[in-house]
């Protein structure tokens, strides 16, 4: 099979697709992979080791689309891009769909094969390629967030661990997955106080276990979400729901009364946002304000740190495109149930239910 992958054009998006390493591992099993010149130097890796490794620079990318039968990417398609997508060829990345009509429209129209790394689920619903992303944007979003508390940055001016006779920045993270796990184990580690609201009373167990009663665990009660993000220095969007649209749980109304300088960090705003207030942002313009609330929701937060995100993509995604070069995309998908699970689109029909509901578009399992 012929594999492409192009250099991202997303907004301050670094990573790539596949590391050498994973070139080579695909060229070994006898495929052809073709990769954009230039696609992998903002994750430090450059032209010279995909040749080495096995792989074919392209320069343009109309050739490379035109040549692959699979593409495999970062972050979804944007606009310019649909136009190179043909009728029947495979497309592997993070595509968040329920938050998008218009890409979805597209790759229906061009009848695209999409599967979506992000809907990729075994059978205990763990989700293997968006994992290392999300421990990624987990521990970022602390970390940025606490960035924007700086006076200097618009905020609050409070530094998340306090100091010895003044109180610890109180930080609300909403949701206990992956992302959400990792918010708190880095906002714990700063000393802040720490509260993490999540519907699953196991996951809490779990988390009250661990942390010995460091951090407050809270079923997520709409009264009481919104008398702990009053009181929020930093609120960390961690929900999830399996390809479909994030529910919201905080109201504009909430954000209004919220304190001045707070900050909210949306890592949910791939899939829509669990902040009513929240739009997309990007790396270039991260952060807007709303009553005095400063927002910041970039859809690609792991796109900053774009060598270590690439390398822990391509260890998670590589055993997937090994299985869908070896037998084809459609066979791979029929023959595995974990990769059927990441399949959205396929011969202009939507075959991922969240994807259907969110836009009111038909169901095809």
């Amino acid at each position: 099979m012929i594999i492409g992958v192009p250099k991202e054009i997303k907004d301050h998006e670094f990573r790539v697709g596949l590391t050498p390493g994973g070139a080579r591992v695909l060229a070994q099993a006898g495929h052809r992979v073709l990769v954009e010149a230039g696609a992998g130097v903002g994750s430090g890796l450059e032209d010279e080791q995909y040749q080495a490794a096995g792989a074919e620079l392209v320069a343009d990318k109309p050739a490379l689309f035109e040549r692959a039968d699979l593409i495999v990417k970062v972050k979804e398609p944007l606009e310019s891009e649909y136009p190179l997508f043909r009728k029947g060829q495979a497309l592997f990345t993070y595509l968040h769909l329920a938050a998008d009509r218009r890409l979805t429209e597209a790759l229906l129209e061009r009848q695209v094969f999409a599967i979506a790394y992000e809907t990729v689920e075994r059978p205990d619903r763990s989700l293997p390629i968006l994992q290392p992303m999300s421990e990624v944007a987990g521990r970022l979003s602390v970390q940025i967030g606490a960035h924007y508390l700086e006076r200097t940055q618009g905020g609050r001016g409070v530094l998340l661990g306090g100091v010895p006779g003044v109180a610890a920045g109180k930080v609300v993270v909403l949701g206990a997955g992956v992302v959400g796990t990792q918010a708190i184990r880095i906002a714990v580690g700063l000393g802040a106080q720490v509260t993490v609201f999540n519907l699953d009373r196991g996951r809490l167990e779990a988390l009250d276990a661990l942390y010995q009663g460091r951090v407050v665990t809270m079923v997520s009660d709409p009264d009481w979400v919104e008398a702990a993000v009053l009181e929020a220095d930093l609120v960390i969007g961690a929900v999830m729901v399996t390809g479909a649209r994030t529910p919201v749980l905080v109201k504009r109304e909430t954000v209004s009364r919220m304190k001045k300088g707070a900050v909210i960090v949306d890592v949910a705003v791939d899939q829509g946002g669990c902040v009513e207030t929240t739009r997309p942002t990007s790396h270039s313009d991260p952060v807007y304000a709303v009553d005095g609330v400063l927002h910041y929701a970039v859809p690609n937060i792991p796109g900053i740190v774009p060598h270590t995100s690439t390398f822990a993509l391509t260890n998670a995604s590589l055993p997937f495109i090994l299985r869908l070069a070896g037998s084809g995309p459609e066979q791979a998908v029929r023959a595995d149930p974990v990769l059927s699970k990441g399949l959205n689109l396929a011969n202009g029909r939507v075959t991922c239910r969240g994807v259907a509901e969110a836009h009111g578009m038909p169901f095809n399992p």
